[in-house]
């Protein structure tokens, strides 16, 4: 921009250098005078001339004029086509941001992307999940279209800008803004407009938890907290820590830990972990069995039944985890 700004003036200030040493050299002008005679002559003001003008100096004022005009001509025609195109392509931007963000179903909705929201968002992005991103910083949202996430610029707690985001249409919202109050009136207003997502609230004070849990928020999490625990983990069980760093994050094997939900019709509808062999045929591991009553059982045995409706914590290679999704 600065670039086009800087061809934009240069022919006119040619011109204008012109001027000037033409007054001085030719006519034996001073500055001031010259200067003045050059700035109202490319100004095409109308003013008097500032001494009479011989046959020449007339015919090199009329060059100056026309100069001028075709110099200022240019200029403007390359600041005015630098505002439409950003106009333009702005426009063009955001109608095209609006129709992929209205094709979503089921998605996620991210609203602040700080530290901690951005590496929510990468993570989601990893995971090929579809997410947008609500945040009000520059910054924030450069990264976004660098990225090529789908983004809309404005404040998470406004009822429009959420609606804007998908809202009615999400599957669920993780609200990560700095400020609790913040987050505490996203997870209100996200619950209003979609009484049946999930959503997951940042809290910056463990104080701050149950309000959060209480506006309608299924989950809370508080950074500090939870960084203080691992740490406290890593120096107290340090292989615990490292087991738990290969499946969250998939280093080494490729060890992923999923949650996955048995659907109608699957194989291990009705049936034992021992009977489906789900070990034996897919390589993954249950590790936990969320039920269809909400009952959670931490450590299934052999013989636990399971039904359509369950949710199972699966453990396993990117390969064994993909083989239990597909059966289920």
């Amino acid at each position: 921009m600065r670039r086009t700004v800087v061809l934009a003036l240069l022919p006119i200030a040619v011109v204008a250098v012109a001027g000037v040493l033409g007054y001085i050299v030719l006519w034996d002008w001073g500055f001031i005078d010259a200067f003045y005679m050059t700035v109202i002559t490319i100004g095409t003001v109308g003013f008097r001339e500032v001494r009479p003008l011989t046959p020449a100096g007339e015919i090199f004022t009329s060059a100056l004029v026309l100069a001028g005009i075709v110099a200022g001509g240019y200029g403007l025609s390359r600041v005015f086509a630098l505002l439409l195109e950003g106009q333009l392509l702005g426009v063009w931007e955001a109608r095209r941001m609006s129709k992929k963000i209205s094709d979503l179903q089921n998605h996620t909705v991210l609203a602040g992307t700080g530290r901690v929201g951005a590496a929510v968002a990468r993570t989601l992005a990893a995971a090929g999940a579809d997410f947008v991103v609500v945040d009000t910083c520059d910054e924030c949202i450069a990264v976004a279209r660098e990225e090529g996430w789908l983004y809309v610029q404005g404040d998470a707690t406004s009822e429009e800008i959420l609606i804007e985001a998908g809202i009615e249409r999400a599957g669920s919202i993780v609200t990560a803004l700095d400020s609790d109050a913040e987050n505490l009136f996203v997870t209100v207003t996200a619950r209003s407009l979609n009484p049946t997502m999930f959503i997951v609230a940042r809290s910056s004070h463990e104080s701050t938890e149950v309000k959060l849990l209480k506006a309608g928020a299924d989950r809370v999490l508080t950074p500090n907290l939870i960084g203080g625990r691992r740490m406290a983990t890593m120096v107290l069980h340090p292989t615990v820590s490292d087991y738990l760093d290969l499946v969250s994050h998939g280093s080494g094997l490729e060890y992923r830990l999923q949650e996955v939900e048995l659907g109608p019709g699957s194989w291990l509808d009705g049936r034992s972990i021992a009977d489906a062999r789900v070990r034996q045929t897919t390589g993954a591991y249950i590790l936990a069995v969320r039920h269809r009553d909400g009952r959670i059982d931490t450590n299934p045995s052999a013989d636990a039944v399971l039904h359509a409706g369950d949710h199972l914590v699966v453990l396993g290679t990117g390969s064994q985890v993909d083989a239990i999704s597909s059966r289920l």
